[in-house]
């Protein structure tokens, strides 16, 4: 058995500052789980880490993807997988840090064996979607309800890829018990859970300060290398709002505003996600907290101790 530390909550809470601390303590690696982070060059609205404050901890499959690619969560699970494998290999602390719930679960759980793109298949739902905006969301929604629930009616990738598996597979949903997971580990998950209002307020500043500080300007020089504003990362929060004022859509002001409502939204929706997983070892605090980073460090120093070799 090998040790791993995964650390989850809503966005803002801190995850990244606290799975620094712990790699730093325990010869630790970080390995991104945030679907954003993936890609290169969308970094302020990402909330990525600047390098200059990575304190040469070895960061992994951040800036992965281009713009125009997309990463499925199997495809991810895959990846991530190979990385958590090679770290351990070399006698170092695998820290899994990110707030994409679908993606984490995919990574310790596995998914069902799934079909391949039909790359024509796609085409003809694109030029459908093309002609009548809205209407793939809708056949999904009359093929599989419950998978249209959890698929935004905006997000025309994830639509595509419900409804090829439907059409492909001809059943609902993926048998689960298909699924692969992680063998050979043992983890330790901690979930930060900050005070509601301290958290929304820290979401609003962070949105204000990432306007302030280029947000609007790293999406100007995105289009100006010849973007379009239609890849995946332009449907999130900050970008698209971003986008819309350099399309003259909205003020500065309404789009800070826009951020920061849906952020909050987004936080609320992660919270729900992430307290519905079994065996975390939830922090009450901001990740950066120093009571919350003795806390998590005491957590550690018993996880490790039952290894042998353990780094304390």
């Amino acid at each position: 058995m090998t040790p791993l530390v995964e650390i989850v909550g809503p966005t803002g809470s801190g995850k990244s500052a606290l799975a620094l601390e712990i790699a730093s303590r325990f010869s630790g690696e970080l390995v991104n789980c945030d679907s954003l982070q993936l890609y290169k060059g969308f970094d302020i609205g990402t909330a990525k880490t600047p390098l200059h404050e990575r304190r040469q901890i070895p960061h992994h499959l951040f800036d992965v993807l281009t713009p125009q690619e997309s990463f499925s969560a199997g495809e991810y699970a895959r990846a991530a997988r190979a990385v958590l494998a090679d770290i351990s290999s070399r006698g170092s602390l695998p820290v899994v840090v990110g707030g994409t719930g679908f993606y984490m679960r995919a990574l310790f759980y596995g998914l069902p064996e799934l079909p391949q793109k039909d790359e024509a298949l796609r085409d003809r739902l694109k030029r459908r979607e093309k002609n009548r905006p809205g209407s793939l969301h809708r056949i999904l929604a009359k093929l599989d309800r419950a998978a249209a629930a959890q698929i935004h009616a905006n997000d025309v990738q994830k639509t595509i890829r419900a409804l090829e598996l439907r059409l492909l597979t001809k059943e609902a949903r993926p048998n689960k018990d298909l699924a692969a997971p992680m063998s050979n580990i043992r983890t330790l998950i901690l979930g930060l859970e900050p005070d509601r209002k301290e958290l929304g307020e820290r979401l609003e500043r962070r949105a204000r300060q990432m306007f302030a500080h280029g947000l609007i300007e790293e999406v100007r020089n995105l289009i100006a290398q010849g973007l379009t504003g239609n890849e995946k990362p332009f449907e999130s929060l900050g970008y698209r709002q971003a986008l819309e004022v350099l399309r003259g859509q909205c003020t500065f002001e309404q789009a800070v505003e826009s951020t920061v409502i849906a952020t909050r939204r987004y936080a609320k929706r992660q919270r729900t996600w992430f307290r519905r997983e079994p065996d975390v070892t939830w922090l009450y605090g901001f990740g950066d907290a120093p009571a919350i980073v003795d806390t998590a460090l005491g957590d550690m120093r018993d996880f490790l101790s039952s290894f042998n070799g353990a780094r304390v």
